[in-house]
């Protein structure tokens, strides 16, 4: 981590790195510099406080679920992580949400060619609104990447064709887990069931 040079007494530096004299220095300047460093002093612990309330969270929630499987052969959460968590009169409840990154390997692109082939086959039947949702689904988003998504999406769809089913069978090959992040949420129950979300970030409160 870099450190800012010493100032010399009576100086302050501009966004440049220039010294500039405090005397030289508009006091609504000087409210401003103070009112922003100490409010985001004031952010830097919060901040530093959440990311310890969240290891500390999903680390006590991982040695309930370690506890609870070897004690009582019982098991909580589903294989990549998620767990829900709830209190024993229902007033509060705890998530763990894991979220993959995925994208698409090589074979997109013959899956792709097998439903041109499909397309192109069917549409000798005037199957325009199969053809449409192809090309969206294949469409880029606005990072210039294919919505995994929308690709995934196909695999929903109830059709009997052979080789339709083989480029099915090639996007599921196609996916790649680029990542994961993990979720920690927390929810105050009232006596209706309405869940109300604790918000831990500053766009929520």
């Amino acid at each position: 981590m870099n450190e800012h040079p010493q100032i010399p007494a009576g100086y302050m530096q501009n966004a440049t790195g220039s010294l500039i004299p405090e005397t030289k220095v508009k006091d609504e300047d000087k409210l401003e510099d103070e009112l922003v460093r100490k409010l985001t002093r004031i952010a830097a612990e919060l901040s530093l406080a959440l990311t310890t309330f969240k290891a500390q969270a999903l680390s006590e929630a991982v040695a309930f679920k370690y506890l609870v499987n070897e004690r009582y052969g019982a098991t909580k959460g589903g294989a990549k992580g998620n767990m829900t968590l709830r209190a024993f009169d229902g007033s509060a409840e705890m998530q763990i949400a894991v979220a993959e990154h995925i994208a698409f390997g090589p074979e997109l692109n013959a899956a792709k060619e097998l439903i041109d082939n499909c397309v192109r086959r069917w549409s000798q039947d005037a199957n325009d609104n199969t053809r449409v949702l192809v090309e969206h689904a294949f469409q880029v988003n606005k990072t210039g990447k294919i919505d995994t998504q929308r690709v995934l999406g196909l695999r929903r769809l109830e059709i009997n064709d052979a080789e339709w089913s083989r480029a099915m069978d090639a996007i599921s090959d196609a996916v790649r887990v680029t990542g994961s992040k993990t979720y920690v949420r927390f929810y105050e129950i009232d006596a209706a069931g309405n869940r109300h979300a604790i918000a831990l970030d500053l766009a929520s409160v």
